[in-house]
């Protein structure tokens, strides 16, 4: 599933090529919005919140989308033909770009006054201007029976952070995934690493990874052998990586 970081350019793509211009065709290709038609409403701007996206318009319209584990937004000149036509879910055009959005996970209109019914439920975003590692580690402290490395994907606790940066996270803390929240020390120290290494990636700053990626390889810290496996309840299950080593039990 695509991290905070990959959403916020996403977004940026998307203020670049929309803000500011009037939409001369919608395209929504799903169901429930299949007849909505935005033509002629000027686009006001597009923020991520988490991996969410908001894309505002004339008229107090949302167009509120997510990627999932496979959407992507891309950017196309006018009259370009679009790739892989029955995978597009939403397209929104200006007389200069067509915003495409491929497999999105997500696709749905709602009043701007009611974004909440569609972001409502999520945590301090990591990226975002409501950042608050307090308030982050409060809600991660709810349930502190959890594993920490399952309340970490938990958007509810705070918003943005997926598979790749949750590992990377709970190596540099020296935290083995199955721990419980409650045995967690500095658990606003936690946060604030994640938050630093999502800030890192929105601006391409990764130079490497330690444990992402690197399931049989070598620890870049210890030389012990990097383990994969999966954490969280059926069907819910996702990737985990860690250092028996570098994170004791």
């Amino acid at each position: 599933m695509p991290e905070g970081d990959s959403v916020f350019r996403a977004a940026a793509r998307l203020r670049e090529a929309l803000d500011g211009k009037v939409l001369v065709r919608s395209d929504f290709r799903v169901p429930r919005h299949a007849t909505a038609d935005l033509s002629g409403r000027r686009v006001l701007e597009t923020v991520s919140r988490g991996k969410h996206l908001l894309t505002r318009v004339e008229g107090g319209l949302t167009v509120h989308t997510h990627l999932r584990m496979d959407g992507s937004w891309r950017i196309l000149p006018p009259y370009a033909r679009v790739p892989g036509r029955d995978q597009v879910r939403l397209v929104l055009a200006t007389a200069d770009n067509q915003a495409v959005g491929f497999k999105l996970g997500m696709v749905d209109l709602v009043r701007t006054e009611r974004e909440d019914t569609v972001v409502g439920h999520l945590g301090p975003d990591l990226l975002g201007p409501d950042w608050d590692a307090e308030l982050a580690a409060r809600n991660l402290m709810r349930a502190p029976e959890r594993t920490i490395g399952e309340a970490l994907l938990d958007q509810r606790n705070l918003a943005g952070i997926g598979t790749i940066y949750r590992a990377e996270t709970l190596f540099l803390r020296g935290l083995w995934p199955w721990r419980p929240v409650g045995e967690v020390a500095e658990l606003e120290d936690v946060v604030t690493q994640a938050q630093r290494l999502l800030e890192e990636g929105a601006r391409r700053r990764v130079d490497r990874r330690w444990v992402y990626g690197r399931a049989g390889r070598p620890c870049r810290q210890c030389g012990g052998l990097i383990s994969r496996g999966e954490m969280g309840a059926a069907p819910q299950e996702r990737l985990i990586l860690w250092c028996g080593t570098c994170q004791p039990r």
